[in-house]
């Protein structure tokens, strides 16, 4: 595992966008670059720092598909909410991305699971991801996998647990009844599958989550434990979620990351 840590958020999403801008400017398959992406807070400064490379000519997404993570169930893509909208809002709207190129799990498949099941097959028939990009949770989730959920679990519906539907609420009028219930996820296995994987862990309150990630044993109850088992995890952290690393390994990783700027 590979822990890059930056002074302050800012630095962390210009770091986790020029390494992502590196690989898909390196990609020389003949296939697209395949790019999983997340929603939430995390990833909004990573999305502004790629869509001002796009705009300036350093970067395209035409040769790009991408793959999100997870959607509410039951929201049309029109709502405010749905994480289609989200996706559109902060990035797709403001690149050269094409339309056919995103994949979004649809929180409106009359067959969920059915919907699951497709998507896989489509992320299979690409031949996989190249890296996934995520965030994750206070408790340590990944996507919508909660805690106990299984750490080689395919994409599928998640219950969502009382604790996330609560810090969701701040979206939904601060009421967290109006949450949905469900979501449809990839799941753990579909995102360690992937030849890379590059997640954000940034301030005060993800202290707890990126111990647990690092330090901590592999463990359902912190599925983001799943990483320390990739062989090419990243994680771009800021200053503040290293409260509860011990000294002794904040300071390997800084090591390690100044070696590797030699």
């Amino acid at each position: 595992m590979r822990v890059v840590i930056q002074d302050n958020y800012e630095k962390m999403c210009q770091w986790a966008a020029n390494y992502i801008a590196e690989k898909i400017k390196a990609h020389k398959e003949d296939r697209p670059f395949v790019l999983g992406l997340p929603t939430g807070s995390s990833p909004i400064g990573v999305y502004k720092e790629l869509a001002k490379k796009n705009k300036a000519g350093e970067i395209t997404f035409k040769n790009v598909v991408t793959f999100n993570m997870d959607e509410y169930l039951g929201l049309p893509r029109e709502h405010d909410q749905s994480y289609w909208y989200f996706m559109h809002d902060n990035f797709f709207d403001h690149i050269d991305i094409p339309a056919e190129n995103v994949n979004i799990l649809n929180g409106m498949a009359e067959d969920p699971e059915a919907e699951c099941a497709r998507y896989e097959e489509k992320i299979a028939s690409y031949g996989g991801v190249d890296l996934f990009l995520g965030g994750i949770g206070v408790d340590g989730h990944l996507a919508f996998n909660e805690p106990f959920t299984s750490l080689t679990s395919r994409t599928g519906v998640r219950d969502l647990t009382t604790d996330t539907r609560i810090v969701n609420g701040r979206f939904f009028g601060n009421d967290p009844e109006k949450v949905p219930a469900q979501a449809l996820s990839v799941g753990i296995g579909t995102v360690t599958d992937s030849k890379e994987v590059l997640i954000l862990i940034s301030g005060h309150n993800k202290t707890r989550a990126l111990a647990a990630s690092v330090e901590g044993g592999v463990s359902q109850k912190w599925t983001c434990s799943a990483l320390q088992l990739h062989k090419a995890a990243i994680i771009a952290c800021d200053e503040e979620a290293c409260g509860e690393l011990t000294v002794d390994t904040y300071k390997y990783f800084l090591d390690i990351e100044k070696k590797e700027r030699l």
